[in-house]
Parts: structure tokens; C-alpha cells; sequence
């Protein structure tokens, strides 16, 4: 596994064409953008293009956005009212003119030379329809990724069907590049699929037929922020199970699957410092309804489950340290 450093240099100029689009969706985000762009444009790949689409914003964030394409021709502004995050994503991929795309979120972090490394596997390998590469998961506060908390894991061969229903080491849309015509091919996002649009996209892919594969380098980041009382755990479960429904049928493979949801949910909770009785309660749920999954991985199973029962009694920020 490897950190990108500074050594990679620039390797065209604005005035090239974009061998990658970045595609990133705003709203409301204000606060976080003027940073966020800075760090883009520091990029150590020049030849790319932002598509930034503000998505019916009621702070200044589509100013921002106008104030950094006035500064830098490869940034391009567009506006429209709200429609959610899956379709503004599509618009962003219908405008690029790169045959490489990137999903960025306004909240994401990402290493200089992510863009550059991303476009050399691809270059080297022009049979991949996406690509990921392993995530840090740092704290709420972090402006990089240093001092990670725990890291993402690769899959070493290219991404099944188990991988993204199961872990998922795609973690976030952030943390994907994908070929634009595969994309197109597939429709794009779909809003329908709720909070696992994400995994649904890698889904399809996977399902038809072409290969995804990760790069073992620390290249993008995601804050360990605490969801608020209003996340719904239990509808994005459900989007889950519906997605998994469309893939799967032998029960065992489900009941292993619903397993390693449910140990997902419980870690996020555990490492993020936040919601202990709720990680308690996925913990027993994957035992309880899913039984039939535990001999799969005992081992996995019984630590998911300790660190579930203990974690009520530890502080949050000492959760933090303990289970990461």
C-alpha cells in the first residue's frame, strides 16, 4: 500500500485536452468549497476539467463556483434547481467531454496525485470500465488524509458481484473513476435506487461484465463526522436488501451478505463515536436474523458482537481509538 507523495509532476496544461472530467454535485456547501477547489486545482495531473453542478443552493455556493471558472478555464459552473444528487451527477456526465470521469463530493478529500494515477491505470489498462483506490478514514476536523483512523481494503482481483454487495471496497462515489462511455452505456446513476445509488452503479457494471479494479494507494479520504438523529439506518438497509434481491437468490449467500452489511454498519458506528446502542442493535440483528451467515466467519462475528456490547460503556471519543 502506498501514500501518493509530490513526486508525480504535472503532466500537461489547461490549454490541453481533459484527459479526465471531475464531476462534482453542490449543494449547499459553501462552507467547504472554497477549500475543496483550491486542493482540485492542485491536482498534480493538469490536464482535467471540473463539471460543477449547484443543485439549487441556497447559500452562495453557485458564487463560489462562478468566482473559481472566472480564474480557471478548466472549471465549468452549472446551475438548476433541486433534483438530488444521482441526477445532477448524470447532467455532469452528459457535459464532459473526457473520456475518464471522477465523482467528487463537496465533503470528500482527496491525495494530489489521485487524478494522475487513476488516468495511468487506465492508459495501461483500456480494457478497466472503472477503477477505485483505498480510502482513509480520518477525522471529522482533518483537512488531509494524514492521521487515518483505519484504511479501506482491496479486493485483490478485479470486483465480483459478492465484493460490492458485501464490503464494498469502493466505499463512496468519491472514490471512483469510471469510463465515461461504460457509464452512458449502463444509464448513468439511478435516483431510484435511494441511498445505495452508488453501489447500484458499481453493480451494474460489474453485472455487465466489465472489470473493476483498485489501486493498492491512499488516494481519497472520508471524515469520520457522527450521523445525526435523522440518518435513516433503517431505510438505507432496505435500499440495500432491494438491491442484493436483484443479484442474489441461494439464501446462504444472502444470509453472508446480510452478515457483512450489518458488520459494516456496526464498525462505521463504532469507529465514527457515535450511536453505540444502534451498533449493538445491527449486531444482534445479523445473529438473529441471519444465523445461518455466523459459521461463515465466527471469528468476525464474535468480535463485531464484543465490540458492539462494550461499546455502550466507553466513551465516544475513546470508541473512536479503540475500535478503528
Amino acid at each position: 500500500m502506498t501514500m501518493m507523495t509530490d513526486t508525480f509532476a504535472p503532466s500537461a496544461t489547461a490549454e490541453e485536452p481533459a484527459r479526465i472530467s471531475v464531476v462534482l454535485p453542490v449543494c449547499n456547501a459553501a462552507a467547504t468549497l472554497p477549500a475543496l477547489l483550491g486542493s482540485l486545482r492542485a491536482q498534480t495531473l493538469s490536464a482535467f476539467e471540473l463539471i460543477a453542478i449547484d443543485d439549487g443552493s441556497n447559500d452562495n455556493s453557485l458564487e463560489i463556483l462562478l468566482h473559481h471558472a472566472a480564474l480557471d478555464s478548466r472549471i465549468h459552473a452549472l446551475a438548476r434547481g433541486n433534483g438530488g444528487v444521482a441526477t445532477a451527477r448524470n447532467l455532469g456526465v452528459e457535459v464532459a467531454s473526457a473520456p475518464l470521469i471522477a465523482f467528487l463530493d463537496a465533503d470528500a478529500l482527496w491525495d494530489r496525485g489521485k487524478l494522475y494515477a487513476h488516468c495511468a491505470l487506465h492508459r495501461a489498462r483500456p480494457d478497466l470500465v472503472a477503477s477505485y483506490a483505498r480510502m482513509a478514514f480520518v477525522p471529522a476536523h482533518a483537512d488531509g488524509l494524514t492521521g487515518a483512523r483505519a484504511l479501506s481494503k482491496l479486493a485483490e482481483n478485479p470486483l465480483d458481484m459478492l465484493d460490492i454487495l458485501g464490503e464494498n471496497p469502493i466505499g463512496t462515489t468519491s472514490n471512483m473513476v469510471v469510463r465515461r462511455d461504460s457509464f452512458l452505456a449502463i444509464g448513468g446513476f439511478d435516483a431510484a435506487s435511494g441511498a445505495v445509488c452508488d453501489r447500484d452503479l458499481a453493480a451494474r457494471l460489474v453485472a455487465r461484465g466489465g472489470p473493476v479494479v483498485g489501486l493498492d494507494m491512499v488516494l481519497a479520504g472520508a471524515r469520520l463526522t457522527v450521523p445525526g438523529l435523522s440518518h435513516d439506518w433503517a431505510q438505507m438497509h432496505a435500499d440495500w436488501r432491494d438491491l442484493m434481491a436483484r443479484y442474489i437468490d441461494d439464501p446462504r449467500t444472502r444470509a453472508r451478505l446480510e452478515a457483512a452489511y450489518c458488520r459494516q454498519v456496526v464498525q462505521g458506528a463504532l469507529v465514527s463515536g457515535g450511536h453505540a446502542g444502534m451498533a449493538l442493535r445491527y449486531a444482534l440483528r445479523s445473529l438473529h436474523h441471519d444465523i445461518r451467515g455466523f459459521p461463515e466467519e465466527p471469528g468476525r462475528s464474535l468480535a463485531t458482537l464484543g465490540a458492539a456490547l462494550v461499546a455502550p460503556l466507553v466513551p465516544a471519543r475513546l470508541r473512536q481509538r479503540l475500535f478503528a
